[in-house]
């Protein structure tokens, strides 16, 4: 979802056109190059099982845009225990599933702009309606990344991340 305005890169000093408000990592940090040639391996765009036995969703960790209307998302994946993940499933089609209390997961995507380490933070999912992906709560911590979700960011932190992203430093 972009913002109405772009903004000058730090990195590369270029303008871009729009500012992202999203980014999403592909799979859990622990899934590994030749996981999808196991056959109790699965990744989709919001499952994941790895070798049968650690099972993942994708979520989302909304953080509060200061003086906007808006939220930066940062698309992750969660684990979570064989029996919560099983009612995820059970419920994954079923409307009012987002009265479902909330469940135990670790974050398993490594968010590069967060030092130290995202991975194993501990956090509560939260489902939401069908069609929805769950939402993150960050376990109320001194980590960056609870910080963050807890007070906000700016529109300059929102840009200082997407520069950060979009040029990756090898």
């Amino acid at each position: 979802m972009p913002t109405e305005t772009g903004f000058t890169c730090t990195c590369c000093g270029e303008y871009h056109p729009e500012t992202p408000m999203d980014f999403a990592s592909p799979a859990p940090a622990y899934w590994l190059p030749g996981d999808e040639h196991d056959p109790d391996s699965l990744l989709t765009d919001d499952q994941c099982v790895i070798k049968g036995d650690s099972f993942f969703v994708r979520a989302r960790v909304e953080i509060p845009v200061v003086g906007r209307d808006t939220v930066f998302t940062w698309g992750v994946w969660v684990s979570l225990s064989a029996q919560n993940y099983a009612r995820a499933g059970e419920l994954w089609e079923t409307a009012g599933r987002e009265s479902e209390p909330p469940v135990f997961g670790w974050l398993s995507t490594e968010l590069p702009v967060y030092t130290p380490s995202t991975v194993n933070l501990r956090t509560m999912v939260h489902t939401r309606p069908v069609g929805e992906r769950p939402v993150v709560e960050i376990e109320p911590t001194d980590h960056p990344l609870a910080v963050e979700q807890r007070n906000g960011i700016t529109m300059e932190r929102v840009r200082e991340i997407a520069g950060a992203l979009l040029h990756p430093q090898g």
